[in-house]
């Protein structure tokens, strides 16, 4: 894992923001030249913390206007691996986490429309390790940042 310095962490949030922005691009915002950005990005890269470029899409432009988070309880005692298995065939789960508590699997959903996401939960509630779900709808997604964590 290498050092991450100030620098990086602000190469990071550029590239977060615009992953098109060239070297030169975030160099101005940087205050480093483009071989150094360049330099720094690719070590980034080796090491692994930047994975990929991609760009962020708005769900509802695309009619995808529900959003919903949907626990799920599970029978017995059901690996990670058959959780991740199932719901990573759904093009409706945009993520999936197991977590702590009551709950085994919290899985983020986008939809159509209300029917569209019923249709959803109820496959989800169908599969056979899923005792039963809990959902919650969302109203306004108040916050989303782009996953560039802040210098502790």
């Amino acid at each position: 894992m290498p050092d991450i310095d100030d620098l990086d962490l602000a190469i990071l949030r550029a590239l977060a923001l615009d992953a098109r922005a060239t070297f030169a691009e975030v160099g101005q915002q940087v205050s480093l030249s483009a071989p150094a950005v360049k330099r720094r990005v690719d070590r980034l890269r080796e090491h692994g913390v930047i994975r990929g470029f991609t760009v962020r899409l708005d769900p509802a432009a695309m009619g995808w206007h529900t959003e919903a988070f949907v626990e799920l309880f599970c029978h017995g005692s059901t690996s990670p691996a058959t959780m991740r298995a199932a719901v990573e065939h759904y093009p409706e789960v945009v993520a999936a986490s197991t977590v702590t508590g009551d709950v085994d699997l919290v899985v983020q959903v986008r939809a159509r429309d209300m029917r569209h996401l019923e249709r959803v939960v109820e496959r989800l509630a169908a599969e056979p390790f899923v005792a039963r779900t809990r959902s919650t709808v969302v109203l306004s997604a108040l916050v989303r940042r782009p996953e560039v964590p802040q210098h502790p």
